[in-house]
């Protein structure tokens, strides 16, 4: 079977008139597709560009969010944000907030006119890395969390009932870092509170230092997470009727406060981090960012997941970038896309060929939703990883064209690939099974590089007769569903490529241009 993509295409593009015969835009569908299209946007930018809202609209956007609270400060007052959503409401589409309660490092916002403070206010304490440097945002100190809940409190009484916290609500100022504030204020908070001693603060300060996972470091992360937890509780409790979310930074774990067990229940935004097409145009950064969100996926459902399709500086991401990202949220089931730029938005052209991507996607996840992820290669990011890791995972092996799976904790069968830091945990029985990127006792010793790993490949391909699978040696990724007889295949290359799915004497050829997708039937009898 040959399918070209000019064929799929088509083809994809009268399903969706199928699909959206009841409503121009999938925010007014009767039956909408379980795909959800949001944009977060500042009212900087509608007051520069107010059409905007129907670019959106004509685009399939759902759901608007604008810019609210931003630590400490009110750039964009109740009284703007009131007036927006309702003439965006009247458009209809709905509206929700995103605050940025403790402070993005840097300039991560990105104004246009540059006015925007890049600090909380001077009422509000700096903090302490375990260095002794000293920082602004992403630490908790008094009254960090009450203002945050009387911004809430205000939002409510403009009308608005969902908001999301954005990543700077965490405890590390970037990822791979061991995060709290070494304050002396939170270091006797945390020496009362766990009974330690002065001693004992300089064995932590040594623990963070080189990433031993000592009791002592284990104690200081979980009074780290109890603090988050608290203060993120505290700020919904603080006003009925609100529904609050976290968005979760790249890799985001339990180092950076963030308890992950303790948001199932809430909305969760995934994290990526390639956000330039410098860092997306690399195989590895696709499949960091894939990694990224699969794990993520571990700790909520996918009504509740939300994406980080962000270009950030705003012109950096290509909207042909930004299109391919959209991939990743299929094949990990994520429901809602939400796209970012921090407060200026990328580019209006992006929207002239953005919906093409989107509109095949949904038709994609219509199929394949709910669908768990099967295949012999596992993907595991341990406890160690989520404590003390430089946060770079052993993810390549998603590029090899062989099916993947999430898992919690490494399995007998198949082959569980393990970040550096995970090794120590992993019980002398399932080593031959598992494939380390460092020579490691009995484990399986593979450099993350796709020559290495292409030859990993030829080894088992005899053991894959009954998974379908990529015959060539190119990098692509191979998601199979067997509850729907799925097979979804992404080029991770920029170039046009030819592919074969293969299943036992079963073969298909498929052709995809540069970073393009196809979903096919995975050739079960």
């Amino acid at each position: 079977m040959k399918i070209s993509r000019r064929s799929f295409i088509e083809s994809s593009i009268g399903s969706w008139l199928i699909i959206s015969s009841c409503g121009s835009a999938l925010g007014n569908m009767t039956r909408g597709p379980v795909r959800k299209y949001n944009v977060s946007v500042s009212i900087e930018a509608l007051e520069r560009e107010p059409d905007l809202i129907k670019v959106f609209i004509d685009a399939g956007v759902s759901e608007v969010w604008l810019g609210g609270f931003l630590y400490g400060h009110w750039y964009f007052t109740p009284e703007s944000l009131a007036k927006w959503k309702n003439l965006i409401e009247k458009e209809g589409i709905e509206v929700g907030v995103i605050n940025v309660p403790l402070g993005h490092p840097g300039d991560s916002l990105g104004s246009y006119s540059g006015e925007v403070p890049l600090t909380p206010p001077k009422h509000w304490s700096t903090a302490l890395d375990h260095t002794g440097r000293n920082f602004a945002g992403t630490s908790l100190h008094s009254p960090a969390c009450d203002e945050n809940k009387d911004a809430i409190k205000k939002l409510k009484g403009v009308g608005v009932n969902r908001i999301f916290l954005d990543d700077d609500f965490r405890l590390a100022q970037a990822p791979g870092q061991i995060g709290g504030c070494y304050c002396e204020a939170h270091k006797r908070k945390f020496l009362t509170e766990y009974a330690y001693s002065d001693k004992d603060w300089g064995e932590l300060i040594d623990s963070v230092s080189h990433r031993k996972f000592t009791k002592l470091l284990r104690d200081w992360i979980d009074f780290n997470c109890d603090l988050l937890s608290s203060c993120f509780v505290g700020l919904e409790n603080s006003t009925a009727g609100i529904e609050l979310g976290i968005m979760v930074m790249y890799m985001g774990s339990e180092k950076a406060g963030i308890r992950l067990d303790g948001y199932k229940n809430r909305m969760f935004r995934v994290g990526e981090g390639m956000f330039d097409d410098a860092s997306f145009g690399s195989v590895k950064g696709k499949c960091n960012e894939l990694f990224s969100v699969l794990f993520h996926r571990r700790f909520v459902s996918p009504e509740n997941a939300y994406s980080e399709t962000t270009a950030f500086p705003a012109d950096k991401l290509s909207a042909k970038n930004m299109g391919a990202k959209l991939v990743v949220s299929t094949i990990a089931d994520v429901r809602n896309t939400m796209f970012m730029s921090g407060l200026q938005h990328f580019p209006k052209t992006h929207w002239e060929v953005l919906p093409t991507y989107m509109k095949k996607q949904v038709e994609f996840h219509q199929k394949i939703a709910g669908s768990k992820l099967c295949g012999p290669l596992k993907l595991y990011w341990g406890e160690r990883s989520r404590y003390i890791s430089d946060d770079n995972p052993f993810s390549l092996f998603l590029a090899i064209g062989v099916p993947f799976e999430v898992v919690d904790k490494p399995k007998p069968e198949g082959w569980t690939f393990i970040s550096d830091y995970d090794l120590e945990e992993i019980k002398k029985d399932y080593l031959s099974r598992c494939v380390a990127r460092r020579e490691y006792k009995g484990a399986v010793f593979i450099p993350e590089s796709l020559d290495a790993l292409f030859k990993f490949k030829q080894k088992i391909v005899g053991s894959l007769e009954d998974i379908p699978h990529i015959a060539e040696n190119k990098p692509v990724v191979c998601a199979w569903y067997p509850e729907r007889r799925k097979v979804l295949i992404w080029n991770l290359s920029e170039n046009f490529e030819r592919f074969t799915l293969q299943r036992g004497e079963k073969s298909s050829s498929v052709e995809l241009s540069g970073l393009d997708s196809i979903l096919l039937d995975d050739m079960t009898d």
